[in-house]
């Protein structure tokens, strides 16, 4: 009697990311998380606690937020994924949520920024003009250990001034409106 587990069950699958589209091979044990990085050599993905606590591997998935670490490379088949080489990898043309965060000191050690960037990007989508006490909420769910979230929370709403007003986040008299 012989038993054979097979541990290397694989997938082909086809999806989306950063808008390009991409076909491959994955264990379907495999996680998104690990696909971007080692297969996809996207390494802004970071992985901080690989239990979806600290929310270091968010990447967009059809615009919303989700771990990385937490879904299999199998489950994106036919989805959008976006990480933050998605907005620009041009150090001299920088989307306008790469030019705030810099602007306004919102990283420290860089670990929690791409998801911090990410999750901007989902958050001001709409458009909408948010309070400190609303980004602050929006953002929680990424630990930051470095910055205290302050410099983070004046990003947000520096990109989101630059998103609804043009780049130099002039709307109108004063800075928000």
């Amino acid at each position: 009697m012989t038993t054979t587990e097979n541990t290397t069950d694989t997938r082909t699958i086809t999806l989306r990311i950063n808008g390009r589209e991409v076909t491959h091979t994955v264990a379907t044990r495999t996680t998104l998380a690990d696909f971007l990085r080692d297969d996809l050599d996207l390494v802004s993905v970071h992985l901080g606690c690989e239990h979806g606590v600290c929310g270091c591997c968010t990447v967009l998935l059809d615009g919303e937020s989700v771990r990385s670490c937490l879904m299999l490379a199998v489950q994106a088949r036919g989805h959008e994924i976006e990480t933050v080489e998605s907005l620009s990898s041009d150090q001299d043309n920088l989307h306008p949520i790469q030019e705030a965060f810099a602007e306004e000191h919102g990283l420290q050690c860089g670990f929690c920024t791409p998801a911090m960037v990410l999750r901007a990007k989902e958050i001001l989508a709409d458009g909408k003009e948010r309070t400190d006490a609303e980004v602050r909420h929006e953002i929680s769910g990424i630990l930051c250990r470095c910055t205290g979230y302050q410099n983070i929370v004046s990003a947000v709403q520096n990109a989101g001034r630059r998103l609804r007003c043009g780049d130099a986040g002039g709307c109108g008299e004063g800075k928000g409106s």
